[in-house]
Order: structure tokens, then sequence, then C-alpha cells
């Protein structure tokens, strides 16, 4: 299945994506009593976070992830995709790191556990973070910079 104008799009792998997020955050709620906010347990496994999960349990989820998606790229004979260079990926990845200390949490935190729970300040979080993300795409568009090789 395809979308018109996104021949790319792959719509049920995205349905059943979110399925699985939302199911591993309802399990981690029901079975720990722990939101499944990816930064605060990243924190957590560097001995960087305070309450909750144990360290162990933290290093489970973490490690887990790309897993997961090992796991997933295995069962589907592969992944064709491209990613920025290193530079990029390390500026990222500080920038998002500044950014969840700063929002108290991350996409997955506010994002997934939050609004599903109808709180106020993860609603304000994720639209902050849709926003910065729309504004930084179309600031690079405009500046006619590509990121991804």
């Amino acid at each position: 299945m395809s979308l018109p104008g996104f021949p790319d799009a792959a719509p049920l792998a995205g349905l059943a994506g979110g399925l699985l997020i939302g199911l591993a955050a309802a399990i981690m709620l029901l079975g720990s009593g722990r939101i499944a906010g990816v930064s605060g347990l990243a924190a957590k496994a560097v001995g960087l976070g305070g309450s909750g999960i144990s360290r162990i349990g933290a290093w489970a989820f973490v490690i887990g992830l790309p897993l997961g998606a090992l796991l997933v790229t295995i069962m589907t004979g592969g992944l064709e995709a491209s990613f920025a260079g290193p530079v990029p990926l390390v500026i990222a990845g500080l920038l998002v790191g500044i950014g969840t200390r700063l929002g108290s949490g991350c996409t997955s935190g506010h994002g997934v556990c939050g609004v599903s729970r109808l709180s106020a300040r993860s609603l304000v979080a994720t639209i902050t973070f849709m926003a910065a993300g729309i504004a930084t795409v179309a600031a690079m568009n405009a500046m006619g910079l590509e990121v991804l090789r």
C-alpha cells in the first residue's frame, strides 16, 4: 500500500510499529509502574537518573531498542536506509540530550506516555517538539541543506 505523493511511505508498517510501541509502553507501565521514557531510562542506565526502575532493567530496555530493530531487519530481509554522517549525528544527539533535560523528558515519555494520559505538560512538550522539528526541516530546506546522504 502506498500513499499518493509519498511513494516510499509504509503506512501499514508504521501502524504496526506504533501498536508495538504502545504495547511496550503499556506493559512497562502495568508491569513496573514506570513510564517508558527512553531519555530517563538511558540516563538511569549510565548512572545519571534517580528513581524508578533498576539500573539493570534500564540497561535491558536500552539494549533492547537496537536489538529489536536488528531482529525486524533480519526478519524482513534487510532494510534500505540512508543516515546522516557521524558529525551531524553527534550534533543532533547532543541537541536532543540537552532538549530532553530542558523539557524533563523525551518524545517517548511525553509523546507516547504523557499524551495518552492527557497530561497538559506532555501535550505542550509534544507540540513544542513537533513545531521545532517542522521549523528545523523548513529552515534546512530553505537553506538548501541536505543532511542525508
